[in-house]
């Protein structure tokens, strides 16, 4: 079992919105690899938005309520991927024989 300075933030909130974080010894096992996945999708879905935002900006003929609808997905993407990074960033430090997180 890992200890607790090696919990894994999950890529999903529990009640609340507060964090969730996962306990294992087996990196590769069920709960490590959906949280992988879901951590690929959240990356792939905030890529696809900042295209999507690209075009927007660009595009004269978007409307104000295009616009506020794509700033709120882009809002929650960028939740999702700044949770992502901090996990990572956690993740690496503590696999870092040397202690530092780059």
């Amino acid at each position: 079992m890992t200890t607790p300075n090696e919990l894994r933030l999950l890529p999903w909130s529990g009640p609340g919105d507060k964090p969730c974080y996962l306990s294992t010894d087996d990196p590769s096992g069920y709960m490590s690899r959906l949280a992988d996945s879901i951590e690929a999708i959240q990356l792939d879905t905030a890529s696809e938005l900042v295209e999507e935002a690209s075009e927007a900006l660009d595009n004269q003929d978007t409307s104000l309520d295009e616009m506020r609808c794509l700033v709120t997905e882009l809002t929650g993407a960028l939740r999702n991927v700044c949770r992502v990074a901090k996990s990572r960033g956690h993740l690496r430090a503590t696999s870092d024989p040397r202690g530092s997180a780059y």
